[in-house]
């Protein structure tokens, strides 16, 4: 019994940090989705017309599709450009592998502002990228195509999330045994055949982490289409953080983060299935 005890008091106080900090602010805010606000009043009255509202006005529906279409681009571009990016890297060997891979990873060290106010200088009148198009004779003028649309979230937003593809997919490529790739060779299979029957179904799971990882970061940001989105680079996620801030309609705010959540989710469990079918 004492035995039994201590178990359940160690389990207790292991649970008590997610419990407390994950679930009952989840909770809290899935309650809070159900009340209702009235000039700036939160009326506790349960009601799931937050989410009628949400769903039936094209505004915030039309947003809703239009981050996740947005998403889904920042994770196809980032897998796109990480997984030849991880690739090289696992190629290498020795120290300048890890070395590598260090200098792939930094940008994970660095705030996340300073990264921000970086690109936007970049993507500018004046930045690195118009200097560029203008010397190789490709524009004639500096272009503001690429800052303050949506154009410049989906290319900051893939700069910024591009090393948490990267981690995964070179983990995932680290753990294919080098029997398996001298056997393919001996077997008579060439470098292409070797990549498309060893290599990427092997690496698989690792870039399925890399893209939700990218996915769900983009779903949820909203200071990335703030910086350099403009009027024309809405997300929902700047219409969650206008409703805690500027409106006052929390229950409202909590309605669209609650979907937001529900979505994320949704995400996990498919990338989960996905990967278990490439197990069997």
């Amino acid at each position: 019994m004492a035995n039994a005890a201590t178990r359940w008091l160690i389990f207790l106080a292991v649970a008590i940090v997610p419990l407390g900090f994950i679930v009952a602010p989840i909770a809290s805010f899935m309650i809070l989705s159900l009340f209702r606000a009235e000039k700036s009043v939160i009326v506790r009255d349960a009601t799931l017309d937050n989410y009628v509202n949400f769903f039936s006005n094209w505004t915030y529906a039309g947003t809703y599709l239009g981050t996740l279409a947005l998403c889904f681009e920042v994770m196809v571009v980032s897998v796109i450009l990480g997984y030849p990016v991880a690739w090289f890297i696992w190629q290498q060997r020795g120290s300048r592998r890890y070395l590598l891979l260090l200098l792939a990873v930094v940008p994970l060290f660095m705030s996340y502002i300073v990264k921000l106010y970086t690109l936007r200088s970049m993507l500018g009148l004046n930045g690195l990228v118009n200097q560029l198009l203008l010397g190789v004779g490709v524009i004639e003028k500096p272009s503001q195509i690429f800052l303050f649309n949506q154009r410049a979230v989906l290319i900051t937003m893939v700069v910024i999330y591009l090393p948490f593809v990267i981690l995964p997919i070179f983990l995932a490529l680290e753990r294919i045994p080098k029997s398996l790739l001298n056997a393919s060779i001996d077997l008579g299979a060439d470098a292409w055949d070797t990549f498309r029957r060893v290599v990427l179904p092997l690496s698989l799971p690792g870039t399925i982490g890399g893209a939700l990882f990218a996915f769900v970061l983009a779903l949820g940001d909203f200071i990335t289409p703030q910086m350099v989105g403009g009027t024309t680079g809405f997300t929902i996620g700047r219409v969650i953080y206008s409703q805690f801030g500027l409106a006052y309609d929390w229950p409202f705010g909590a309605a669209m983060a609650a979907i937001l959540l529900a979505t994320s989710l949704a995400g996990i469990i498919l990338a989960g299935l996905a990967m278990s079918r490439q197990r069997i």
